[in-house]
């Protein structure tokens, strides 16, 4: 049987690309390829070595590429999650509305489905809680706040934060079950994000047990 070059070379760039896609790499890495897969073709057919080289080259690429997307992984810290937190880690991209929360059970500033906000904290011994904490307090230094949410629908929501302090969701009097959680230890973009199932109200949510004065967050609902 006739080794058809030609034929075999438009499959192989074909699965090439497909690998190069698969593995998320970008143009130039795949122009670079073809550019190596072009000149072992041409030696291919000076020498007649055949397919057997070129399939070795398919599969080498392939598995170049895979390993420079685990190393890409593995080099983002916002990469960790449980979930899939894309629509979160977008608004965080954005510019933050400024704040400062509340101090006192009362009025406080009022936290928008889908927007991103950087709120100021005060010292956690200047604040009065609509609830003590569940977490027990730092010994000094910590600072808290609170801000009201607007959910205008029941369901699922998730509180999305840069940081990896305690919250502590409040609606009727009561303390709202945490119904899931996930978080990447080196991603502040968010770092923390904590999923309850809320009734169509403003409940409040607490911020404790802080060190940084400010912290970024956003509130979206979960996919269903």
């Amino acid at each position: 049987m006739v080794f058809n070059s030609d034929r075999f070379v438009v499959q192989l760039f074909r699965a090439v690309t497909k690998c190069c896609v698969a593995e998320g790499r970008g143009v130039e890495y795949f122009v670079n390829l073809r550019h190596t897969l072009k000149r072992e073709i041409r030696m291919t057919r000076e020498t007649g070595l055949g397919r057997g080289r070129l399939g070795w080259l398919a599969a080498v690429a392939c598995s170049v590429a895979a390993m420079a997307s685990q190393a890409a992984l593995a080099a983002d810290p916002c990469e960790g999650f449980a979930w899939n937190v894309a629509h979160e880690r977008a608004l965080f991209a954005t510019m933050p509305v400024a704040l400062t929360a509340a101090t006192a059970a009362g009025p406080a500033p009022t936290l928008e489905i889908d927007k991103f906000y950087e709120i100021t904290l005060a010292p956690q011994n200047k604040v009065s809680f609509v609830l003590p904490p569940e977490k027990k307090a730092l010994a000094d230094g910590a600072f808290a706040g609170m801000v009201a949410l607007h959910i205008p629908a029941p369901g699922k929501y998730r509180v999305s934060i840069s940081e990896g302090f305690w919250i502590d969701v409040i609606t009727d009097g009561k303390f709202a079950p945490t119904d899931d959680f996930t978080g990447a230890h080196e991603c502040h973009a968010p770092r923390k994000i904590v999923q309850y199932s809320l009734p169509a109200a403003n409940p409040t949510l607490q911020f404790s047990n802080t060190n940084s004065a400010t912290v970024r967050v956003t509130v979206t609902a979960a996919p269903k």
